[in-house]
């Protein structure tokens, strides 16, 4: 038996899918491609008037994001959520105590978020008020995992959002740099690192033996006359060997 063809929605029913689709959803960000099964053009009409109706907040062209209240007001996208909307030319990572927290250094959560990124810049619509972004990374971070991305923060900052002891602080550095070639992944890209973090690598890289041939090269990366503020990881014992400040040969 041959089947009616189905009546096309009207753009009336198309609102009304897409409405209760979010009505039966928490807070989240929208896309078109998250009613696929739909008219691409007509979902589109109906965020756009969603929106107006102030039942959405537009983000960015094709982007919403579907609020719910809370105590501290309306809630706003989840971090992780952001990083799912940055584009290859774009990452995203934890920075500051959150990185620290990822890493096993601290078991604080942190009271605003802090993240770094690749971009010039990352949309304030898509954020906690009160989020702290640390702009311009290297591009080199592109390619990395949060944990790498996370390390060389950790770095940047010479260890001081570690709750652990400095000597603490310098075993579970270690031990994580040479997990699973790590220390080889970040010196690939080290070159784009400020100086002090290069110099903390090649303390790093001593520490663990690694070849004397490669961390030559680092070491010819600094400037002979220059001392850095390793912060907590002066405890490296191959720190002084690295232009530790306030260390004695």
């Amino acid at each position: 038996m041959k089947r009616e063809p189905k009546e096309p929605r009207s753009a009336r029913q198309i609102i009304a899918i897409v409405q209760r689709r979010i009505a039966a959803e928490g807070a989240r960000i929208w896309r078109l491609q998250d009613f696929a099964d739909l008219p691409s053009s007509a979902v589109a009409q109906a965020l756009s008037r969603l929106a107006r109706r102030g039942k959405l907040e537009r983000i960015s062209k094709g982007v919403y994001y579907s609020s719910r209240p809370s105590r501290f007001g309306k809630t706003r996208p989840h971090p992780a959520a952001i990083q799912e909307l940055a584009s290859d030319q774009k990452a995203l990572f934890p920075s500051g105590i959150a990185a620290a927290n990822l890493l096993g250094f601290t078991t604080q959560t942190p009271s605003k978020h802090e993240i770094a990124t690749n971009a010039p810049s990352v949309p304030r619509r898509l954020l906690d008020s009160d989020t702290v972004v640390h702009t311009r990374r290297p591009e080199a971070w592109l390619g990395l995992s949060s944990h790498d991305a996370a390390l060389l923060d950790f770095l940047r900052r010479a260890g001081r959002t570690s709750e652990l002891s400095p000597r603490d602080t310098v075993r579970r550095l270690l031990t994580l740099f040479a997990e699973e070639d790590r220390f080889e992944r970040l010196l690939n890209i080290i070159r784009t690192e400020p100086p002090r973090v290069r110099a903390m690598i090649g303390a790093i890289g001593e520490e663990l033996g690694k070849q004397p041939a490669t961390l030559q090269d680092l070491r010819r990366s600094l400037n002979p006359l220059s001392r850095f503020d390793f912060g907590s990881l002066s405890a490296l014992p191959t720190a002084r060997r690295w232009h530790a400040k306030g260390l004695t040969r």
